[in-house]
């Protein structure tokens, strides 16, 4: 049977650890708009998920014929820790981060409009095994 003493125990630290948690992702989200400046201007989306280092995220945008898009990867405080992977919808690899020493952005443009796949996930050599995966989109205002 729980006592009053250990059900409010139990909420203080839960509240504690969510605050905690919230902090942290306003945290990452803050790093990763910082890679997002002027004269970009973000889509408005967050697209998060939970990844460990066995598990790849997928998330579908559709990148409109003509902008200059810039995607931003982040997986916490420092850069370095995600792969991220853009494949057009059959699959063809149109770029890959890991070839850039897991760069945190790419700046691009399409010469029609194409629907993507964007893949993400941990690198191995990462000192993180789990954690949350964001990509900010941004298109460059002229």
């Amino acid at each position: 049977m729980f006592t009053k003493q250990s059900i409010f125990i139990y909420l203080f630290f839960s509240i504690c650890n969510i605050s905690f948690s919230m902090a942290q992702d306003a945290k990452i989200v803050q790093n990763c708009q910082q890679k997002l400046p002027f004269p970009y201007i973000s889509d408005g989306q967050i697209y998060r998920a939970l990844i460990n280092k066995s598990e790849i995220a997928e998330f579908h945008v559709t990148f409109y014929a003509k902008f200059t898009y810039r995607v931003v990867a982040c997986s916490g405080i420092a850069d370095g820790n995600l792969i991220f992977t853009i494949y057009d919808k059959h699959r063809n690899e149109l770029f890959s981060n890991r070839i850039y020493k897991n760069t945190a952005y790419w700046d691009f443009q399409f010469t029609s409009t194409v629907d993507c796949i964007i893949e993400a996930q941990i690198d191995n050599n990462a000192t993180i095994d789990s954690g949350f995966a964001y990509f900010l989109i941004g298109y460059k205002q002229y």
